[in-house]
């Protein structure tokens, strides 16, 4: 080198590696899951199991009734007390959340099939179809869902399987609508052309290619639905329009515990009560992060 050549300035390696850190350390940051959906991812996995193995968790029969033992509060053999009928609430909290939780999947899966297949189709045909589709949809938000679920109880009759098949009449729309604006956007995208270029029918594309690919955004937004139709449901069996006794249900043991506040009981209602608000919370928690996710492609 010249004596009055000057070395090219270099970057130290050493900041090099602290910069590449520091970028890792900032993807590994964002890609971090929070600990509130961690918290209430395992919680709701503990109730799922707590509903599998009720059976074997459970120290009482659910409906075993020991009127020597009413209203009783806590203990070792009675953990979270008794109601007026002196079952014990922590067994009928465990049996009950099987169709705590049953009920509004089964709910969500008929909504789910139907609500799709409206949006879709309003979306893929457009002109008269998506008009009128769009038009039923916006008579069916006429009517708030709860009132709409009661004039089907009161025509078919009480019973969880009443409750089930109205409250996914009332909650169809309400996933038709936001399919059917995700299958514009979808539907305008190249790919879309591209098949049709191929040959391929419209039902075909429909089926195939676009519903799946509206999966990402529909996974997120059904778990916080989910939360929604498990409070709905608990709703009716409290009101007695859906589940009825001896079922052991969240929303009908808040029923039947009302009746033991005027004597200064507390538990029969408040113990069911905390469980619909907690897992409400849970999936409503973990729907939106898994939306957030799912939405922005990470």
């Amino acid at each position: 080198m010249n004596p009055g050549q000057q070395a090219a300035p270099s970057r130290p390696l050493s900041l090099l590696t602290r910069a590449t850190g520091l970028g890792a350390g900032r993807r590994r940051k964002a890609a971090a899951v929070p600990l509130s959906v961690i918290t209430c991812t395992v919680f709701l996995a503990t109730v799922v199991l707590g509903a599998v193995f009720a059976p074997l968790l459970a120290p009482h029969a659910p409906d075993a009734v020991d009127l020597s033992n009413s209203l009783a509060g806590t203990s070792p053999d009675y953990l979270l007390g008794t109601d007026i009928s002196g079952q014990d609430l922590l067994s009928r909290v465990l049996y009950g959340t099987r169709s705590s939780l049953i009920a509004p999947l089964i709910l969500l899966l008929l909504a789910t099939v139907l609500g799709v297949t409206l949006g879709t189709v309003a979306a893929w045909r457009g002109g008269w179809v998506d008009g009128l589709l769009s038009r039923v949809t916006d008579v069916m938000y006429a009517f708030p869902g709860l009132l709409f679920v009661v004039m089907i109880v009161a025509v078919f009759g009480q019973g969880i399987t009443t409750a089930v098949l109205g409250l996914s009449l009332a909650y169809a729309p309400t996933i038709a609508k936001y399919t059917r604006s995700l299958a514009l956007s979808e539907r305008s995208k190249p790919y879309i052309d591209a098949y049709r270029v191929q040959g391929m029918g419209g039902a075909r594309i429909c089926v195939q290619r676009l519903v799946p690919n509206l999966g990402r955004s529909l996974v997120g937004y059904l778990v916080v639905l989910f939360g929604e139709a498990l409070m709905s449901l608990a709703t009716l069996n409290f009101l007695g329009f859906g589940a009825q006794p001896p079922s052991s249900d969240w929303g009908l043991m808040v029923q039947e515990g009302q009746a033991a506040i005027v004597q200064g009981a507390l538990l029969p209602s408040l113990v069911p009560g905390v469980a619909i608000a907690t897992v409400v919370v849970a999936f409503n928690i973990v729907g939106v992060w898994i939306s957030d996710r799912l939405g922005s492609g990470k």
